[in-house]
Formats: structure tokens, C-alpha cells, sequence
């Protein structure tokens, strides 16, 4: 009985300490090439772009045919996806992205998407 009190209890403190880290809004960013031919812009580029401006980024990070821009905050992402559209050359899509929050590790893979192994 008191180790069943124990156990939920555990439990208890860790949803309370992990649910604000997995609800909260991770704004991302996603940029997408919207010609068929076109390159994706580079990381580093992107970075002095964002940080000269003001707005902290936490990670770039590419991914399929996409580069996942993670900011701190809502406004930040806001900001940034204005600074993008304004200095990247058109062929870009600047998107706010939900599939890469902090949720990602729930993330099941769609059944036309590629899969290892």
C-alpha cells in the first residue's frame, strides 16, 4: 500500500514537472524549397541573419528537404519569419511548423514517408 502511495505519487511530480516543457509553444519554423530545383539556404547563413537582428535562435537544424528553425518564443518566430521573407530571395516557403515541437519524440511516422531499415 504505501509503496503503490509512493509510486503515485512519483508519478504525480513528474507530469507536474515535465507537462509546462511539453505544452508550452515551441515556435518553429520550417523553410521549404518551393521550386523543385532550388537549394535550400545555408544554417550558419540564417543564424547571423536571425542573431544580427536581435532574435535568439535555439537550434537550425535541416531536415527532409526542409531547415527547422527553433526559437524561444511565439513573438521571436513572428519576428523571424519577417526578417526571412524580407532578406531570402523568393522560391522560399517560411512557415510556422507544428510537426517538430516538443511533442517530436510522440512523432509516428506517416505511412508515404520514408522508414529506416
Amino acid at each position: 500500500m504505501k509503496r503503490s502511495r509512493l509510486g503515485l505519487l512519483a508519478v504525480a511530480v513528474l507530469v507536474t514537472l515535465l507537462l509546462p516543457t511539453l505544452c508550452r509553444d515551441d515556435s518553429t519554423l520550417q523553410i521549404t524549397v518551393a521550386r523543385e530545383r532550388g537549394s535550400l539556404p545555408d544554417g550558419f547563413f540564417l543564424y547571423q541573419l536571425l542573431e544580427d537582428r536581435g532574435i535568439r535562435v535555439k537550434s537550425i537544424t535541416p531536415a527532409k528537404d526542409s531547415m527547422i528553425i527553433h526559437l524561444d518564443t511565439p513573438e521571436q518566430a513572428q519576428a523571424a519569419q519577417l526578417v526571412l521573407q524580407s532578406h531570402l530571395p523568393e522560391g522560399y516557403a517560411i512557415l510556422k511548423s507544428r510537426r517538430y515541437s516538443a511533442w517530436q519524440w510522440l512523432y509516428r511516422p506517416a505511412a508515404d514517408e520514408e522508414r529506416l531499415g
